[in-house]
């Protein structure tokens, strides 16, 4: 069982890390993250790739998430803190009431990620996703239609990002990723690894419905407005989704869900 301690002081120094988050995020944590929400926190204490420092939890809360918290280790700390003393720390009415204080893991590199994969494989590959909600809406993508990796262009915001992990509802959890450094070749990491790419783009050459999947694809996705550059589209196989006359495109994580749908289903 974890060791419970209530906090009646907003200022109290064992609930830094949690103190005005919104903020924090902006600057980094030093190796840490902040995971926010009851099925976030079932999704971490589970994770092998993230170790729990601490939890922040509304004292009601307390046995609403008995199993969950049972989970953690006697040396975890678990601070209770009422509600009004709560939103003090986190610097907002903080309704959920579940934060947890996180150690990230050393990310594998790309190369070790995708050279782990299976005969039958799915990857999704982002260039330039600059949106925390995006990122999280396609790491909630990747999580429910069963994608064996994420790879990261140099260009995307971070996956860990407190927003980005409540929008994917702990997706990024679960989700192995790897992130490419400055200045490497997208296209080619996927293609070394033996996956056939797949450009995501309104002016695609292949309907997506006509396209069949091939054992191991990595479908490529862009920002929302400049998409993938040129360069990489000229180095896939594209593909599109048809639309009514008049709307030419998709919120980014929206495409995913249809394209990772289609490919799992053939």
């Amino acid at each position: 069982m974890p060791r419970f301690i209530t906090v009646s002081d907003p200022l109290d120094p064992r609930i830094e890390g949690y103190r005005d988050i919104r903020e924090r995020d902006l600057v980094g944590r030093q190796g840490l993250f902040v995971a926010e929400g009851e099925v976030v926190l079932r999704l971490l204490t589970r994770s092998h790739r993230f170790e729990t420092l601490s939890v922040l939890i509304a004292g009601r809360r307390r046995e609403r998430l008995a199993e969950i918290l049972e989970r953690l280790s006697d040396e975890t700390p678990v601070y209770l803190a009422d509600q009004p003393v709560l939103d003090q720390i986190a610097g907002f009415s903080m309704h959920r009431g579940v934060l947890a204080l996180a150690r990230r893991s050393a990310p594998p590199t790309v190369s070790d990620l995708l050279g782990g994969l299976g005969e039958r494989a799915l990857v999704l590959a982002l260039s330039g996703i600059a949106n925390h909600d995006n990122m999280g809406g396609l790491f909630r993508n990747a999580a429910a239609f069963g994608v064996d990796a994420v790879v990261l262009n140099a260009d995307c915001c971070d996956p860990l990002y407190r927003k980005a992990i409540r929008v994917s509802v702990g997706g990024v959890l679960v989700t192995p990723f790897a992130r490419l450094e400055s200045g490497k070749d997208l296209v080619g990491a996927l293609r070394t690894a033996g996956l056939v790419p797949l450009a995501l783009s309104p002016s695609g050459a292949q309907p997506l419905s006509r396209l069949e999947r091939p054992a191991r694809v990595a479908v490529l996705l862009g920002a929302e407005g400049p998409g993938l550059s040129a360069e990489v589209m000229d180095q896939c196989q594209t593909v599109a989704i048809p639309m009514a006359a008049g709307f030419d495109s998709l919120n980014v994580s929206t495409t995913a869900g249809i394209v990772l749908h289609h490919l799992c289903a053939a």
